[in-house]
């Protein structure tokens, strides 16, 4: 076979050879050891958790090492495309704070970043390898195709092209000369050089030393369309992007001596790689793969709705990533992900358990430990696209906001009521008028157990808005014990029949009367923001409400 002569009638118009795209894309110029990783999603839908999983875990290493991280998009299956598919990725990434160095939109020295703008890159390849003997035009139909695979199933054996099975590797110069003067539909196959009964040996990055048998599978490098297969592009791509390290699901396992065999028969050096295990889900007494069809936490439009925030999920995926970091986090209040050295070595190499309620407390640690100004101005972009008409709400006086969410956040033990932004409506909404006037009048039935004549004497008569929190307790117990209710929970109980109740229930009162809840914070620190007027307000209004 004139290999010369094939690749010339088979690729009669190219121009730039292998050698011409080598020069375009040098070698990377980094330090020692930093990493070239990438997101590789194909545009087919939403960004899940799984995705964000392995995308999060590149960036980092990438970061860390001091390397580049990019966004390269695999579209040459575009039957399986969707409308606004690679949009909707870099919008899903950019919400997730996962931001690349090179890719789509923003470029980079090693583009195109989606593949099926770089099909003349692909041709030259080929062609290099049909130079070598690697690589033949395959003309079978896809009649003959199931013809065959139908044969080996009745015969017991592999499925696939190999063997005596790979017809296209018996054609000659002559007989393949005479299948493209008729135009005949064919793809361009690898001719693989292993053997399926020998074992071929490498080492993973988290699951060490693997054995799998040698490929022998003449894979398609080029479909009839002239696009690249999957198992192609992406050694192509990562051989010219200078991508050292490989982070993808255990899925591809099984792909990896074919991906390997391709780096040697093009000559150079493999990037490493890393399989990680799929993300999983307890279920009553099993455990199962985390589902994008059946689990709500596997999309990343459901944090979205609920205003998880992005650090927190952050968070959550590098205890995931390594099990040593959520020690790290919950001891250290200053820790943070850039300073957490990550490794391939602690990753587990069976499939990290998700666990949403633990993310959820995550977030409230995340939440806690934030200044109120630094919430607030976290909050609004959620409100903003989420509840424009609480947003305008917060926004109307910023700084009465802002002491709201203070309240408990300064002392040794800051509140932890606050998972999801939607939570900071769900606990904070009674001490804004709007939403307070509203609940009033739902509520008025059910107020008529307290005594609000008592509450407003002690608003009118005793409460100073200047007292410290000692003296206005103190001055609380001191009013109350003057209509029959004891000053502490100890006295009442031991002798309930002679008091109405405790401070506790005055307390209690108060809740329920100012802020429409047995739960509140600290009603101090509530009443101080809440001021003297707005409590006498409320109180005027309940009356109202009532009659």
């Amino acid at each position: 076979m004139d290999y010369q002569v094939l690749a010339s009638l088979l690729f009669p118009h190219l121009k730039e050879t292998r050698e011409d795209y080598e020069k375009k894309y040098p070698k990377r110029e980094l330090k020692e050891k930093a990493m070239v990783t990438r997101f590789a999603p194909s545009p087919t839908g939403f960004i899940h958790m799984g995705s964000l999983y392995a995308s999060f875990i590149s960036y980092v290493f990438a970061k860390q090492s001091g390397g580049v991280f990019y966004l390269r998009i695999e579209d040459t299956d575009q039957k399986r495309e969707v409308e606004n598919g690679i949009e909707q990725i870099i919008s899903d990434l950019k919400k997730q704070d996962i931001c690349f160095d090179e890719g789509p939109g923003i470029g980079g020295e090693y583009g195109p970043y989606i593949q099926s703008e770089r099909k003349k890159i692909y041709h030259a390849f080929v062609y290099d390898l049909i130079l070598k003997g690697y690589a033949y035009p395959a003309f079978e139909t896809k009649e003959e195709l199931e013809k065959m695979k139908e044969t080996q199933a009745k015969e017991k054996r592999r499925i696939g092209y190999y063997g005596s099975y790979a017809k296209g590797r018996q054609l000659s110069l002559e007989q393949i000369q005479q299948h493209l003067e008729n135009h005949d539909p064919y793809v361009i196959r690898l001719k693989a050089n292993g053997s399926f009964d020998q074992k071929f040996e490498f080492k993973d990055c988290i699951k060490g030393r693997i054995m799998l048998p040698s490929n022998d599978m003449d894979i398609v490098l080029l479909k009839q369309d002239g696009l690249p297969t999957y198992q192609f592009a992406h050694v192509v791509d990562d051989y010219l992007m200078g991508t050292t390290h490989v982070v993808r699901g255990d899925e591809w396992l099984s792909s990896t001596p074919i991906h390997l065999q391709l780096f040697r028969m093009l000559g150079v050096k493999p990037p490493k790689y890393a399989h990680i295990a799929p993300l999983t889900k307890k279920i009553e007494n099993r455990v199962r793969k985390l589902s994008k069809r059946y689990d709500k936490e596997c999309s990343m439009e459901y944090y979205q709705k609920e205003g998880i925030p992005t650090m927190a999920i952050k968070i959550y995926l590098a205890t995931l990533f390594n099990a040593s970091f959520e020690d790290y986090y919950l001891s250290n209040k200053d820790a943070s992900i850039s300073n957490f050295t990550f490794t391939f070595q602690k990753m587990g190499v069976g499939g990290s358990l998700f666990d949403l309620t633990k993310l959820l407390f995550l977030s409230k640690t995340y939440f806690s430990r934030l200044t109120a100004k630094q919430l607030y101005e976290e909050l609004l972009p959620f409100y903003q696209e989420n509840d424009p008409e609480f947003y305008q709400v917060l926004t109307k006086d910023p700084s009465y906001t802002i002491s709201i969410l203070n309240v408990e956040r300064t002392g040794k033990k800051p509140r932890k009521d606050f998972a999801t932004y939607q939570d900071i409506k769900k606990h904070t909404w009674y001490m804004y008028d709007e939403y307070y006037e509203q609940s009033t009048i739902e509520r008025a039935p059910i107020l008529d157990s307290y005594d609000l004549p008592l509450i407003k004497i002690y608003f009118e008569k005793v409460y100073c808005e200047s007292d410290s929190k000692d003296v206005w307790y103190e001055k609380l117990k001191e009013f109350i014990s003057q209509y029959d209710y004891a000053k502490t929970v100890k006295e009442y109980l031991q002798d309930p029949e002679q008091y109405h109740g405790h401070v506790g229930t005055v307390c209690e009162m108060i809740r329920v009367y100012l802020f429409c809840s047995l739960e509140t914070p600290d009603i101090y620190e509530l009443l101080q923001i809440l001021t003297k007027k707005r409590i006498l307000d409320r109180i005027v209004g309940i009356q109202k409400g009532k009659k």
